[in-house]
């Protein structure tokens, strides 16, 4: 039987999590401009397959795009992103996204999603800490077999909305649960 330390973890976690972050992003070798690029790219998208977000973005007092996030894994895995949080649709920051995780894992997967922040607090919240972590707290909005966001989300009074969508990959069910956003400078 195969025993892990916690430094075995802490280092595979990190190891992987770099790897990840180094294949096929391709985010910040332009900078700004790529991220802006791919946030309106993946904004459209999401408007445009799931019509009804357009409502939650609206209502929304600011909002994290986060337009490819890259998740690897074998037993250990991670994933890495960087995106933009826009208030008034304008960009105010940059962020990237990571997280590490362990467990019965193999394989790869791309994916996008978005935080809308539906309160003050919430979106004072993320922008005054150095390093904001989602947790279980968040409430998912997820498509119906019809291809429609739940009408529930977009009268929920939660704080803060995930989205997560145009996953591609082997990997299933991805999870925003112990991802840390940073603030970044593309």
């Amino acid at each position: 039987m195969t025993t892990y330390s916690r430094r075995s973890f802490l280092l595979a976690a990190g190891a992987t999590t770099a790897l990840t972050a180094a294949c096929g992003n391709g985010v910040g070798s332009d900078g700004a401009v790529t991220i802006d690029a791919r946030v309106d790219a993946t904004r459209d998208y999401l408007f445009n397959k799931y019509p009804s977000t357009q409502e939650l973005a609206q209502k929304a007092l600011g909002v994290l795009w986060m337009p490819l996030m890259t998740k690897a894994g074998f037993m250990v895995g991670g994933a890495y992103g960087e995106g933009a949080l826009r208030i008034d649709d304008a960009t105010v920051d940059y962020y990237a996204a990571a997280q590490a995780s362990f467990g019965l894992q193999i394989g790869a997967q791309q994916y996008a999603h978005a935080l809308f922040f539906m309160t003050e607090d919430a979106l004072g919240t993320f922008r005054r800490s150095s390093g904001w972590s989602a947790g279980g707290d968040l409430e998912y909005a997820l498509n119906d077999q019809g291809g429609n966001l739940s009408a529930e989300t977009l009268t929920a009074l939660d704080p803060v909305v995930a989205v997560v969508y145009g996953q591609a990959g082997l990997i299933v069910g991805a999870t925003l649960e112990g991802t840390k956003y940073s603030r970044i400078i593309p």
